[in-house]
């Protein structure tokens, strides 16, 4: 008998957790705990860490799992490395929910890094107006270049005092062109720092670096051990010997 733990976190996520409902597939959801008022979900819902590959081994044997989704955001490298540990293990199939990154088009002017700390060597010297599209876990190592004015945008409000002075904004994407085109220019941005999510969430900042010539620093996707990986909801649909519906 199927019973999944989707690493979650998400929009595919989301979605795959809807299917997986539709299916009357025995399944958990699990959140991360970053977000605060993380997004309601069609399945049992649990929030919080598991305590490293240990504390994940033992939640898959307690809870019985016997497929393992991890569909988390692409650069949550840790929470994906515990998973490939934890099911090699317990002997656990494992299979990744991946979006495809993004591929610089005509007209795009990325500077790619390797790293956060790789992006902030990539500022200019000069002050600039800098929008962060990062997080706000990995905003610190920016606090050592403060000649720049940053803008950040976060889900929730930060709980701590920021590690240097920014314009936070307050809100939940995804986020369309009209409106990054609009945000953009209001804050006089004229340095955008992001990481290669993928995906059409997040996307619209790209499009909208391209229309207004901004150049991107663009953080590179952390490197993971091999693992099977996949990029659409049916063919997770498909592994666990079920049909999805999508849009049903």
């Amino acid at each position: 008998m199927t019973r999944a733990l989707i690493l979650g976190g998400t929009s595919d996520a989301s979605l795959l957790a809807v299917e997986i409902a539709r299916a009357r597939i025995d399944a958990v959801y699990s959140y991360g705990g970053r977000t605060r008022a993380p997004a309601d979900q069609p399945l049992p819902t649990r929030i919080g860490g598991f305590g490293g590959v240990r504390g994940l081994t033992d939640y898959i044997r307690a809870e019985a799992i016997t497929h393992v989704i991890d569909a988390t955001h692409p650069f949550a490298a840790e929470m994906s490395r515990n998973a490939i540990e934890a099911c090699a293990e317990t002997g656990t199939p494992l299979i990744a929910l991946e979006r495809a990154p993004w591929a610089q088009a005509s007209g795009d002017n990325w500077i790619e890094v390797p790293d956060v700390n790789a992006a902030v060597v990539a500022l200019p010297e000069r002050p600039a107006n800098v929008f962060l599209a990062i997080g706000r876990q990995h905003i610190a190592p920016f606090a050592t270049r403060p000649q720049h004015a940053y803008t950040l945008r976060f889900v929730d409000p930060p709980e701590a005092p920021l590690p240097f002075p920014a314009d936070v904004i307050v809100s939940r994407g995804p986020f369309t062109l009209d409106t990054e085109l609009e945000m953009l220019p209001a804050r006089g941005i004229a340095w955008i720092v992001a990481r290669n999510s993928g995906g059409d969430g997040a996307r619209a900042k790209i499009d909208a670096a391209r229309m207004l010539s901004l150049p991107v620093i663009m953080i590179s996707r952390p490197e993971l051990p091999e693992r099977r990986r996949v990029e659409s909801v049916a063919e997770i649909m498909q592994w666990l010997g079920h049909r999805a519906c999508l849009g049903a």
